[in-house]
């Protein structure tokens, strides 16, 4: 069981990651932030020493680490693309299309 301050602080920590995700202006600072929730919200999953609570923590794990490469090498292939990290709408016709 994990104490009630190292509960509450990783709960102000997954609500200072949630803050910075959807103030982000850059594909980094999204991403940062995503990564700052799975710090967060691992701990949280797996508090009870549950075989099921592991399992979910590990799934979890897993697929957000496939969701965060996936999103990171498409930010830095929209920022190879424009020159930019700035989260905006593309003028592609290709990525609108897809």
């Amino acid at each position: 069981m994990l104490s009630p301050l190292i509960q509450s602080t990783l709960l102000m920590t997954l609500g200072l990651g949630t803050l910075v995700t959807f103030s982000s202006t850059s594909w980094i600072l999204a991403w940062i932030g995503l990564e700052i929730n799975t710090i967060a919200i691992i701990p949280l999953m797996a508090k009870t020493h549950h075989p099921r609570s592991i399992e979910a923590t590990t799934k979890y794990f897993i697929a957000q680490s496939a969701g965060s490469a996936t999103l990171l090498i498409t930010a830095c292939l929209a920022a190879w693309h424009s020159g930019n990290w700035a989260i905006g709408p593309s003028s592609d016709p290709i990525i609108l299309n897809a």
